[in-house]
């Protein structure tokens, strides 16, 4: 075991491109609407600087990968994303084989910029589709239809050597039926990596409060469930398996810079809003920036980063996020990096207990992960393991 125990998990960068076109009813995420054109050279020297901090922090660290996320980061001239890339390459080492991840939607013009994109050094693209149904699409507030998107895919498919879309189920009025064909339709398009959300009613969303004004329906549980049981099924056949409890993909195929966060690694967090886990010295600390955009933006002018937490974590809550990230993923944990984090080991009996009752299972050399039966009520196994 390493004698810092996040650096088995990797290190990786994400940067929180904060604007959206429109605000989607069912998003919580930190994003925002401007009807005047965004300062993008503005804020591209922002980014520049809030980097140049966190890299301080980071000395001699290899980037395993980088995420483009927010927000539409597509918004984004191409220009803007070679000075925030550039940035990062000017101020740490890359991994030969670093990870750019960038995220889009699938308009016919944010898909006309993805050549812009792939020459600034985006090698991976992940497309906010949510849904191949046009009505579907204007339910969930989307700016697209469903024939845009096929055509995005393949716009995508042709310019990046990597690429994921997200689709949206469990929406109201879906069918099982409905979902298996839109999700085998799916996977034809996909090239070797889908995130499958089950939709879920965020409070301050308009879904929310549609929701419990009676004018959304939604489906019960144990529907829910089995939505989720027949999306296991049919990505397993076809050859895209869970590997976390969302996403799917081709063995190889795993976003690496999710994996950071689920393998509780290393991660700096730049831009509005955006969350941190370093290790700097012997302390694991949490970072958050200011979520709104033009706070942030004067912040990071002022005083050369927009931080308003940077906090020690506790050895308990360090043992307690190493849990709740990696039961996630069907690779599972090793409980000597949870010793290592939380300096205490997992009480034997409570782990005999939920392998008993079949929410985890062992797989040897001291790894243990969550059964399907298990990722239904993550929270409780995580719960009992902490204890």
């Amino acid at each position: 075991m390493a004698a810092n125990p996040a650096s088995e998990g990797g290190f990786g960068i994400y940067v929180h491109w904060p604007f959206c076109s429109a605000k989607c009813p069912y998003c919580d995420f930190n994003s925002h609407v401007r009807h005047q054109p965004v300062d993008q050279a503005r804020y591209a020297v922002a980014f520049e600087r809030e980097l140049s901090h966190f890299a301080e922090l980071t000395q001699g660290k290899t980037v395993q990968s980088v995420f483009l996320g927010g927000g539409t980061p597509s918004l984004m001239e191409p220009a803007t994303v070679e000075r925030i890339l550039t940035a990062i390459s000017d101020r740490w080492s890359l991994d030969q084989h670093v990870e750019i991840s960038m995220e889009a939607n699938p308009t016919s013009v944010e898909a006309n910029r993805f050549k812009g994109y792939r020459s600034a050094g985006v090698n991976r693209v992940s497309l906010g589709v949510q849904s191949l149904h046009d009505t579907d699409l204007k339910l969930l507030g989307r700016l697209h239809d469903a024939d845009t998107a096929r055509k995005a895919i393949e716009i995508a498919r042709s310019t990046f050597p990597r690429l994921s879309f997200d689709l949206i189920y469990a929406r109201p009025d879906q069918t099982l039926a409905s979902w298996e064909a839109e999700l085998k339709e799916a996977i034809s398009l996909a090239a070797d990596h889908l995130s499958l959300y089950q939709l879920t009613i965020e409070e301050g969303t308009p879904f929310y409060n549609l929701y419990h004004a009676g004018k959304l329906k939604m489906p019960d549980p144990e529907l829910g469930a089995q939505f989720y049981e027949l999306t296991q099924k049919v990505t397993d056949a076809e050859g895209l398996p869970a590997y976390e409890v969302s996403n799917h993909a081709r063995p190889g195929a795993e976003c690496r810079h999710n994996l950071v966060y689920w393998r509780y690694g290393d991660y700096v967090g730049v831009g509005p809003g955006a969350h941190g886990r370093l290790s700097v010295g012997v302390n694991r600390m949490a970072t958050a920036t200011e979520r709104h955009p033009e706070t942030w933006l004067e912040a990071v002018e002022q005083n050369g980063h927009g931080m308003i937490e940077f906090a020690g974590l506790s050895e308990e809550e360090q043992g307690d996020e190493f849990l709740l990230m990696g039961l996630r993923l069907t690779e599972g944990i090793d409980l000597k990096r949870f010793e290592a984090f939380s300096h205490r080991s997992v009480d034997p009996k409570r782990l005999k207990d939920l392998l008993d009752h079949g929410m985890v299972e062992e797989l040897g050399d001291n790894r243990v992960r969550a059964t399907r039966d298990g990722f239904f009520v993550l929270d409780a196994v995580v719960a009992d393991l902490a204890a």
